[in-house]
């Protein structure tokens, strides 16, 4: 079982930017990717980024150019850097460790919410 514990959401206003983290329990290294996914009030949960364990990375067209995904293998945690954001990015942000052929994991989530 691993867990994995989101940080860094909040209230951010319109441009601004905000740094998530997802600390993993165990050895990230182990996972095919880790990915960040969103879900907003009356919508279905939607991938934002991912990135493989050899670093290939794939995003939401809706925030590309804006969010950058990143992982420390070392320190067993996956950032995702967000900037210019906009209020349509308000979302529940999850964390969530992908395995192949087997179950994946989540985080429990941070709110995000980008408002003057």
């Amino acid at each position: 079982q691993v867990q994995l514990v989101e940080s860094g959401g909040g209230l951010v206003q319109p441009g601004g930017s905000l740094r998530l983290s997802c600390a993993a329990s165990g050895n990230i290294f182990n996972f095919y990717a880790m990915g960040w996914y969103r879900q907003a009030p009356g919508k279905e949960r939607e991938l934002v980024a991912r990135i493989t364990s050899g670093g290939i990375t794939l995003y939401a067209e809706s925030v590309k150019g804006r969010f950058t995904i990143s992982r420390e293998n070392t320190q067993n945690t996956v950032s995702l850097q967000m900037n210019s954001l906009k209020p349509e990015d308000t979302a529940v942000y999850y964390c969530k460790a992908i395995r192949l052929g087997a179950t994946d994991f989540w985080g429990q989530g941070t709110q995000v919410t980008v408002s003057s």
